[in-house]
């Protein structure tokens, strides 16, 4: 049997971080706004006759092999380890040779890992029959993600890779519920610029830092929080309408605030970026995810993404070519 399983990245809007249990639950009305993102993580999985176990990256270049599922589950470290706790928590009855491949550069900030997470998960959900709905796939792969890092992860970044188009992510008491936000997408797709700075971040760390200061009753994390929270409630408002001026100047406001809980969020290449690209037609700018480099997510004028994206290649960054993804993962088999 063949399987092979496709996901998109996401842009965040506003909201980040507090998508992180348990800091939603001392926010009022807390929401995350993002959007699916069409570079994509995806997997191909073939079962073999014995019980060997080959797991390869594409894009890292890296590749390790396990005489069978007890001698992966065995082993103390992995060169893969996002593909190799995915297959020891689904335990498939045959070997495979699983190749994995990500558009996202690494620590870019769009969610490569999680989004991969999402299409692996969903692959073997589809080999070992397990029939888990993905509303709990996205559990799974969530707690994955967090053995891995060995940090506590928000679940925002999940949904894009599990629906597709832009999401308002609700978080509540009774449990988190992804709503689909009704926006133009050609009309945004005019309106996006995605940037790579080249300076990869390690999310999991930034956000701990951030989150440790909540929990130990950081008064000025906490109020920034309480603005970040108000200002993705705005953004979902402004989105639907679609007020296009009050978005920018949400998402201006976002970053302001993120600056403010965490001061290495930022780097001196993100500030030039933001600077030099405003008098070309960039509106508002924040980093994806949790910043230190990684990608800028830019909000232009209509008609403004080439002289925007001039003045990025400009300053030595890279424009990706993203547009929004309006479906989410993917699973499709055939017989081997």
């Amino acid at each position: 049997m063949k399987i092979t399983s496709k996901a998109p990245c996401r842009v965040d809007m506003a909201g980040g971080t507090i998508d992180i249990w348990p800091l939603y639950l001392f926010h009022a009305a807390p929401v995350t706004v993002n959007f699916a993102v069409d570079r994509y993580a995806s997997c191909t999985l073939e079962t073999r006759a014995d019980a060997r176990i080959t797991l390869r990256s594409r894009d890292l270049d890296a590749h390790e092999e396990f005489e069978s599922l007890a001698a992966l589950r065995a082993a103390r470290r992995y060169k893969l380890p996002l593909a190799a706790y995915v297959v020891r928590y689904f335990a498939p009855a045959t070997g495979l040779d699983l190749v994995t491949h990500s558009e996202a550069p690494a620590g870019a900030g769009i969610s490569g890992s999680s989004t991969l997470i999402i299409a692996l998960a969903a692959a073997f959900n589809k080999l070992t029959r397990a029939g888990y709905k993905l509303e709990k796939l996205r559990e799974i792969a969530q707690n994955i993600e967090a053995q891995i890092i060995r940090v506590p992860t928000g679940c925002q970044d999940y949904y894009p890779a599990m629906y597709g188009g832009v999401s308002a992510i609700e978080l509540t008491e009774a449990g988190v519920v992804r709503k689909p936000v009704a926006v133009d997408l050609e009309d945004l797709n005019e309106r996006v610029v995605l940037a790579y700075t080249g300076e990869p971040r390690n999310s999991g760390i930034n956000n701990w830092e951030v989150m440790k200061a909540h929990i130990d009753g950081d008064r000025a994390v906490h109020r920034n929080f309480d603005r970040i929270a108000q200002i993705a409630r705005g953004m979902r408002q402004a989105l639907e309408k679609p007020d296009w001026d009050e978005v920018a100047r949400l998402l201006r406001q976002e970053w302001a605030n993120r600056k403010k809980n965490a001061p290495g969020i930022t780097t001196p290449l993100i500030d030039r970026l933001v600077e030099v690209t405003r008098p070309a037609g960039a509106v508002g700018a924040k980093v994806c995810g949790a910043g230190g480099g990684g990608c800028v997510f830019f909000l232009v004028k209509r008609g403004a993404k080439s002289p925007v994206s001039d003045a990025i290649q400009q300053e030595g960054a890279t424009v990706l070519p993203a547009r929004v993804a309006p479906r989410g993962v993917t699973v499709a088999t055939a017989a081997g």
